[in-house]
C-alpha cells in the first residue's frame, strides 16, 4: 500500500460556496461511487446535503486548489443532537451520564480515491482529535461497516450497542465510541492516535459511568479485543456445528491454519430485516453463517437462502467487484462471522498452501450453491 506523504490544508468551511463544494464532493463519493443516499440527494445540482449540516462543523481538506477530503463534526455544545443521532448512536444512556457538551459525533469522513492508502486520513483524525482535546470532549461517536471494524478498533473506538444500525440507504453499520482521554486503554491497544491525543494525567476525564455502559454485552464479538480462550471456544463450537451440515471453508486444515484464516475476525449478531450486505457496496470481506437464516435478494427478486455453514460475499472477494446482491437476515437469531479481507490477502501472499485449501473449499461451496439454485 502506498504511503505517499500528503501535506493537506484542513480548514473549517464557512461560506455557502465552500459548503457546496463539500456537498458536491459527497455526491460524487456517496451517490455516484458508493450508490447511496439517492432518496435525499439533489440530483439536478449533484449535491448531497443533510439537515444536520446546518448545526454541524464542516471541514474541507485541500491540496492546492483541489478538494481531496471532507468531514463533519456535530458537537452537543453547538445545538441539541437531532433525533437521528440520538437513535442511531443510542445516545440517551450516555446523555444520562454526561452533558451534551461533552459529546461529539464524527461523520462523513471522505477521501478522494487516489489518496486512499496514504496518510491523509490520519491527518484528518489529527485535526479532529485536536478539536476534541481542546474542548475536553469525553465521548467521540461514529460508525463503520463491518469490513472496517478492525481499522477503527485499532484506532481506539469501541463497540457498545446491542443492536447495530440498519439503514435502507447505507445498509449495516456498527456504532462506535472513543474515550479520548482514556490514555491507558489507547496504550494497551497501541493505538496510532497516541501521537495525537493529549495525556492529561491525573486531570484526565474518563467517565466511570460510561465505562460501565461499555462493559455490557454488545452485538459484536471481536477476536482482536476479546478474551482469546472465550472467543476461540465460541467460534470453534459454532464452526464444528456448521461443519456437520455442509462443506466448511476450513476443510482439511489444521487448527493452526484455521486460526490464521480467522485472525482479526468478528462475529456479528443480526435481527430479522437487517441488511447485512448492500448491493453495489465495495466491501469485499467474506462471511460465514453461524446461526439463523439469511436471504439473498436482487431488488425484489429472491436469489436464495443462506443457512448455517454457508459462505457469502465470496464473489466480491474473488472477482474484486462490488456486491452483486442484498443479503438480509430472515430470522431473529442470525449470527455471522466476518473474515478480515486484509488477513486473507496476506495468507494468499505468504502461505499459498493454506490459501489454496481455503479457495478450493470456498469454490466447492459456491458450486454447490449454484447447483441447488439451478
Amino acid at each position: 500500500m502506498s504511503q505517499k506523504q500528503i501535506q493537506p490544508t484542513i480548514a473549517r468551511a464557512h461560506t455557502e460556496q465552500q459548503k457546496n463544494l463539500i456537498y458536491r464532493f459527497r455526491y460524487e463519493i456517496y451517490v455516484e461511487e458508493m450508490n447511496r443516499y439517492h432518496s435525499i440527494a439533489d440530483h439536478e445540482r449533484r449535491l448531497l446535503r443533510e439537515d444536520v449540516d446546518d448545526q454541524s462543523r464542516l471541514y474541507m481538506v485541500t491540496e492546492g486548489d483541489r478538494l481531496i477530503g471532507a468531514m463533519r463534526f456535530t458537537w452537543g455544545a453547538d445545538a441539541p443532537f437531532v433525533p437521528r443521532h440520538v437513535t442511531q448512536y443510542d445516545l440517551k444512556p450516555f446523555l444520562d451520564c454526561i452533558t451534551a457538551e461533552q459529546i461529539v459525533v464524527g461523520e462523513r469522513f471522505m477521501v478522494s480515491s487516489e489518496y486512499r492508502g496514504t496518510d491523509l486520513l490520519f491527518s484528518m483524525f489529527r485535526t479532529y482529535l485536536e478539536f476534541v482535546n481542546k474542548n475536553r470532549i469525553q465521548l467521540v461517536f461514529g460508525d463503520c461497516e463491518p469490513h472496517l471494524l478492525n481499522l477503527y478498533q485499532g484506532l481506539g473506538f469501541r463497540t457498545y450497542s446491542k443492536r447495530n444500525v440498519n439503514s435502507p440507504e447505507t445498509g449495516y453499520l456498527i456504532p462506535l465510541v472513543m474515550i479520548p482521554e482514556d490514555i491507558s486503554y489507547m496504550q494497551r491497544i497501541n493505538s496510532p492516535l497516541l501521537r495525537v491525543l493529549r495525556d492529561f494525567g491525573e486531570e484526565a476525564r474518563v467517565p466511570h459511568a460510561v465505562c460501565e455502559l461499555l462493559t455490557k454485552e454488545t452485538a459484536i464479538f471481536s477476536q482482536r479485543f476479546s478474551d482469546p480462550h472465550e472467543y476461540w471456544s465460541q467460534i470453534y463450537a459454532a464452526l464444528n456445528e456448521a461443519k456437520q451440515n455442509t462443506i466448511s471453508p476450513f476443510d482439511s486444515m489444521t487448527e493452526e491454519q484455521t486460526t490464521s484464516c480467522l485472525k482479526k475476525s468478528s462475529t456479528i449478531e443480526c435481527s430479522k430485516g437487517d441488511r447485512v450486505v448492500k448491493k453495489g457496496n465495495v466491501a469485499r470481506n467474506m462471511y460465514i453463517v453461524l446461526s439463523g437464516t439469511l436471504e439473498a435478494r436482487d431488488g425484489n427478486k429472491f436469489v436464495g437462502a443462506l443457512t448455517v455453514g454457508d459462505v457469502f460475499g465470496e464473489m466480491a472477494f474473488l472477482l474484486g467487484t462490488p456486491r452483486t446482491a442484498d443479503v438480509y437476515a430472515a430470522t431473529d437469531d442470525v449470527k455471522v462471522l466476518s473474515l478480515s479481507e486484509s488477513e486473507i490477502r496476506k495468507i494468499i501472499e505468504s502461505d499459498p498452501a493454506v490459501a489454496a485449501k481455503l479457495m478450493l473449499n470456498v469454490s466447492k461451496m459456491l458450486c454447490r450453491r449454484m447447483l441447488n439454485r439451478a
